[in-house]
């Protein structure tokens, strides 16, 4: 059989890749040829006309929304989650020939035998959104809205955390170093001193795509409900989010709203000259008019006033209940390891970073850091209870862990999840919770080891990851020795 396959997951990075691989490992293996596309962080090659033309199947194994997606609309296709396609991409491998063999593919562009022109739209349902369960669309949509946020977040919290970093940090956030009638001003003419001045720069890079988090993650949950037409009323929304400090809370419900009209209005019958100029004008005009409309008049205030409420209740936490905060955002984080629980936990430290509690979105790096930290630890201490290739895995986990990349430990947790899985979530809430006992902060919404300039509390924060890692491992090491045999552990990898 041809194969072609893509890979997408929210952030890009580890799922995507690893994903990947797994589909080409476990092709080849079968005797199948395949290209597979890694819509990631990074971008990636497409894969070639020819080979998709000739393909007899295609496989999903996507988180978030799939980029031109019309160029597999001829074939029979398979879908799962990325986490699916790494832990069973055998039985993934298989169903796509089963489908290739028992549907015969249409020409592109043509409809399907029996079908009327609803081929394209019946095949990949699914993948756009439709005929799945509300809550998986939902999930859908949003998991896209943070993909492209996420590297906004990264370079502007960085930036910004860095300003902080070299210079006062209320010195820097007094003074303007740009004036849209004089231009960008020097030291001198501010009469502050070079590093000052220096800080107040990166402060003013760092805010203006720190704030274009809420615009961005509107503007691609629309995207991903109603493709293109979608973007622009999507964007203006988040951006009025912004304007009525409404937030991450008003800029998720913008790009709903955003697509949800946007969709309304595709389901419009037009004709002739009514129906090409529906791109150009009725979609971004009427989309923009009504979203805006209701960010102002209708969502804004209300959303601004939980917004206070939850930088409120945050600002408020101490003692026992920060602590079981802790715990519980550690556990998360550590439950899925990159997955919706764990984007769940992060969103919810960009909701307190955005608040001014900068202590909680040190619990979650640094509970997303001790997973695969553990593991890598627990491979060298106890080398007999884990295979070659588990093993192999630990030596790259120790740069993933270090790194804030949590999927390192995906490769243990696929192999033995009843084992592996609570001792991840044990270490990660250990560490989640000493590090709100003790104080961390952390401007920077990403980074891992490689920020610890930035970090309140560093030598502290490193003790709470140190404490998690060893937790972590103590308890993969003793789960695993508990009936299980060395010469199950010497069971090559899958």
């Amino acid at each position: 059989m041809k194969l072609v396959a893509v890979t997408s997951c929210p952030t890009g990075i580890a799922h995507s890749e690893m994903a990947a691989e797994a589909l080409e490992v476990a092709a080849k293996e079968k005797g199948h040829e395949i290209h597979v596309e890694v819509q990631g962080a990074a971008g990636g090659p497409p894969i070639p006309a020819e080979a998709i033309k000739s393909a007899d199947a295609v496989i999903f194994a996507v988180d978030a929304s799939v980029r031109e997606i019309e160029r597999f609309a001829h074939l029979p296709k398979v879908e799962v989650r990325t986490r699916e396609a790494i832990d069973r991409t055998a039985g993934i491998v298989d169903r796509a020939v089963e489908a290739a063999q028992n549907r015969t593919p249409v020409t592109a562009g043509a409809p399907a035998e029996g079908g009327a022109g609803d081929e394209e739209e019946d095949v990949f349902a699914s993948v756009t959104g439709q005929g799945t369960s509300k809550g998986e669309e939902a999930r859908r949509w949003l998991m896209t809205g943070v993909s492209y946020m996420i590297p906004f977040v990264v370079a502007g919290g960085i930036l910004i955390a860095l300003s902080f970093a070299i210079a006062d940090a209320v010195a820097v956030t007094e003074v303007s170093v740009f004036d849209p009638e004089t231009g960008l001003a020097t030291p001198g003419d501010l009469g502050i001193d070079t590093i000052t001045w220096i800080g107040a720069v990166l402060l003013t890079i760092g805010g203006t795509a720190f704030g274009m988090l809420v615009p961005i993650l509107a503007g691609y949950i629309a995207y991903a409900m109603a493709d293109r037409p979608g973007l622009a009323p999507g964007i203006v929304g988040g951006l009025l989010a912004n304007t009525v400090e409404a937030g991450f809370l008003g800029g998720i419900i913008a790009g709903l709203l955003a697509g949800a009209i946007v969709m309304a209005l595709k389901r419009i019958p037009a004709k002739g000259t009514l129906k090409r100029m529906m791109p150009i004008l009725v979609y971004p005009i009427i989309g923009v008019l009504g979203v805006g409309a209701l960010m102002l008049l209708v969502v804004g205030e209300p959303v601004a006033a939980i917004n206070q409420g939850l930088g409120d209740w945050l600002t408020g936490l101490s003692g026992a209940n920060q602590i079981l905060l802790g715990l519980i955002i550690g556990a998360m984080m550590a439950f899925d390891m990159g997955g919706p629980v764990n984007k769940v936990a992060y969103a919810f430290g960009l909701l307190s970073l955005e608040a001014g509690n900068f202590q909680i979105m040190a619990a979650v790096m640094a509970a997303g850091m001790t997973p695969p930290l553990g593991l890598a630890l627990a491979t060298v201490v106890r080398k007999q209870l884990f295979n070659e290739g588990e093993r192999r895995a630990g030596q790259a986990a120790w740069v993933m862990g270090a790194s804030f990349i949590t999927e390192g430990a995906i490769p243990f947790a696929a192999a033995d999840p009843i084992r592996v899985i609570p001792s991840l979530m044990v270490g990660s809430a250990t560490t989640g919770a000493l590090s709100l006992a003790f104080s961390a902060s952390l401007q920077a919404p990403h980074g891992g080891i490689w920020v610890i300039g930035v970090i309140g509390n560093p030598l502290l924060y490193l003790v709470a990851i140190a404490i998690g890692t060893v937790v972590t491992a103590a308890m993969v090491v003793g789960l695993k020795s508990l009936g299980r045999t060395e010469k199950e552990a010497a069971v090559p990898a899958a």
